[in-house]
């Protein structure tokens, strides 16, 4: 590693002009690029103190071995030149797009004396229009067989193209009227060009000119009384209405734009557009991300457009009819640029003509934001799925996991931990469980956290330190009975100390209780027990805490307290994804695209979505409670009727006593009483307040 030290430029050889700059490692390759409004002042960023720099600055940083840069006269050019130098360099520590699939388009070879329409994959080439993606090639070839009704295009390979011309006998399409046959003279170059000029207009989304321009030719046959000709222009048009409505409409005012969307984490993210064009959607894309460098997501939207609009610069070969296609009036994104003016004149010049970049804020452009983004985490979920179930990608993960943790063993059932709460009210905790890198639901646990007192932990490292106690104590307890009886069903649902374990439930996929739950109100025999394996009585391989230092250390101390020395513990901090073992200073770092991090962090990423719907439950409970508790004449029974019947407590707010005395059980008296419990506080300026001789609720009833 270098010492960046060793090739920091003396600060008045920096110039502070708009540039571009390049860091090197030892052996000249190009390891990152960027750009900046003042490079004096972003490079000496960089050569500051490295504990205040970012992990995966650091490691840039001590990476390279040299930094030279290039003044440009604008922000603009910058932006054009930082993309120009990431394509050509491909730099490692720059943030990485690969597609999540390999998308087929519809292209149309403009380059060619003679345009072909066909359906592509791949690189994107000079010279041909592309219109899409698509998510199936067949779509393209419905939509294909639709338009050549109209737009007749040569769409032959070149082998076809030339046998059909040496022999004089057009394909099958010509002869049936589906390609206007420039392999045997029927039409010259200049009538099949703007033949194929006009489809792709059409794909562009100018469908109405077509249509109206049909329609004046069918009702001038009609009335020159050649109904053969007005009866092929009449199917001509439904047929390009047919190809139009395979699109919905989702945006009534005919916009031209792309909706961009991202989720994701701190190493990766999934990132969708929908390709919208006269309110259609005419395609959909998308990538996964890899972070390989330190970018908020205002920055990485912005690599996003550069990305997207100059590889379509590139594919456009200086054609600007292709350029203005892929770059549409309006682009939407979920957070603006860091610098959106230079992105704006940036993509504006590429279009030649104004270019919106915004957020959407309202109505339907919003609503379809809104859709985009479910897309993104959808196709992030897919990844991650996708990865997951890869025997041979779980093997490497845990066997990563293994040398990274100085493991003996592969851990091959890894359960996490993890806390949450509201301010310390309605504390509550969670465990999952991991067999052979799978989660296993069946054995997920809820815990309710207690405290010494009953009412709570004081701060989550005692929380972890209670919940982790907990489950090991129940391990020890059900390792000596089965040690006793040689039995190793569980027959007990009480823990050591007394306490119920009901209270740790485990999430199931149906309404009804997990194997190894047992409900508070159900009695438990012999019957039960022969059917229940015992809950805690094989211990894990690896214990993960969600957090850092402070909750590792109150687990370590959980198990030390109860002699736990058999089984391995860490934690997996958020912010910067680092490994923290017990009593360890420094984090273990795993790679960025290590399997063995990216299994770990599924796990955590579980424990925490556990543990939060749990709580978001429990808080719900805890607030419909304490709005109807005080009411008198209303029990449990009568409670979970009102809420069974509304559904919510918002719609039982919006209901009237008569309409709340409907439900089974209640009278008119308790109804007012309700109705009375959940309106809303007298306002401040009312000028007889409750208590100061208004009517109190108890004489409201009275009445």
């Amino acid at each position: 590693m270098a010492d960046p030290a060793t090739y920091r430029p003396a600060p008045g050889e920096i110039p502070t002009s708009p540039g571009v700059y390049r860091f090197r490692d030892a052996h000249g390759r190009v390891v990152y690029v960027g750009k900046a409004k003042n490079l004096r002042s972003r490079l000496s960023s960089y050569f500051q103190d490295i504990a205040g720099l970012h992990h995966r600055t650091q490691t840039m940083v001590t990476t390279a071995a040299s930094v030279e840069w290039t003044v440009v006269g604008t922000e603009v050019e910058a932006l054009a030149l930082e993309y120009t130098w990431i394509k050509e360099y491909d730099p490692r520590f720059n943030v990485k797009y690969r597609d999540d699939k390999s998308y087929p388009y519809l292209a149309v070879t403009m380059s060619e004396e003679f345009p072909r329409a066909q359906v592509m994959r791949g690189t994107k080439r000079p010279g041909t229009r592309y219109f899409g993606p698509y998510g199936h090639a067949w779509a393209i070839r419905e939509t294909l067989d639709l338009l050549l009704r109209v737009f007749p295009v040569r769409t032959c390979s070149s082998g076809v193209f030339k046998r059909a011309h040496q022999t004089g006998r057009p394909c099958l399409l010509g002869y049936i009227d589906k390609c206007s046959a420039p392999c045997v003279g029927r039409i010259s170059p200049e009538d099949h060009r703007d033949l194929a000029e006009d489809f792709c207009d059409f794909m562009a989304g100018d469908t109405a000119k077509f249509v109206r321009r049909l329609d004046q030719r069918m009702r001038e046959a009609a009335a020159e009384m050649d109904y053969e000709q007005a009866a092929r222009l009449r199917d001509d048009i439904a047929a390009l209405e047919r190809a139009t409505e395979k699109n919905a409409v989702v945006l009534t005012d005919a916009t031209d734009a792309d909706v961009f969307a991202l989720a994701g984490d701190e190493l990766e993210a999934a990132v969708q557009v929908f390709h919208v064009r006269g309110g259609r959607i005419r395609g959909q894309r998308g990538w996964i991300v890899e972070k390989v460098e330190d970018v908020t997501d205002a920055e990485l939207v912005e690599h996003l457009l550069q990305q997207v609009y100059g590889a379509a610069d590139e594919a456009g070969g200086g054609d600007r009819a292709a350029v203005r296609d892929a770059v549409p009036r309006e682009v939407l994104v979920p957070v603006l640029p860091p610098d959106v003016e230079q992105v704006t004149a940036w993509l504006t010049r590429l279009r030649g003509a104004k270019v919106d970049v915004r957020v959407p804020r309202r109505g339907d452009k919003r609503e379809l934001a809104a859709t985009v983004h479910k897309n993104a985490e959808h196709a992030l979920v897919l990844h991650r799925t996708r990865r997951a179930g890869d025997l041979t990608t779980r093997s490497q993960a845990l066997r990563e996991i293994q040398e990274a943790l100085g493991l003996e063993s592969a851990p091959l059932r890894i359960e996490c931990f993890d806390v949450s709460t509201t301010q310390g009210t309605h504390q509550v905790a969670s465990m999952v469980v991991f067999e052979d890198g799978l989660a296993r639901k069946s054995e997920y646990r809820h815990f309710a956290v207690r405290g010494p007192d009953g009412e709570g932990a004081r701060d989550d490292t005692a929380a972890m330190h209670e919940v982790v106690t907990r489950r090991f104590r129940r391990h020890l307890a059900d390792q000596a009975r089965v040690a006793e009886t040689g039995n190793p069903l569980d027959q007990d649902t009480r823990d050591v100390d007394g306490a119920d374990l009901a209270a740790d439930v485990p999430e199931h996929p149906g309404d009804g209780p997990a194997s190894g739950y047992t409900p508070r109100s159900r009695q438990v025999d012999a019957s039960d027990a022969a059917e229940r394996p015992a809950r805690f009585a094989y211990p894990p391989n690896l214990v993960v805490v969600d957090g850092g230092p402070p909750q590792v250390a109150a687990a370590a101390s959980a198990l030390d307290e109860l002699g736990i020395e058999d089984v391995a513990l860490c934690g997996l901090a958020k912010r910067l994804e680092e490994v923290w073992l017990p009593g360890e200073d420094y984090p273990v770092i795993l790679q960025r695209s290590s399997e063995g991090l990216y299994l770990l962090q599924r796990v955590r990423d579980e424990a925490h979505r556990f543990a939060i719907s749990y709580h978001r439950k429990k808080r719900g409970k805890g607030m419909t409670a304490s709005a109807l508790d005080d009411v008198p004449g209303l029990g449990p029974a009568r409670t979970s009727a009102l809420l069974k019947h509304f559904g919510s407590l918002k719609r039982l707010r919006a209901a009237t006593a008569e309409e709340i005395a409907t439900v089974p059980g209640m009278g008119t008296r308790t109804a007012a009483a309700v109705v009375a419990a959940l309106a809303p506080p007298a306002p401040t300026d009312t000028p007889v307040a409750m208590g100061e001789g208004g009517p109190s609720p108890a004489g409201m009833l009275d009445t």
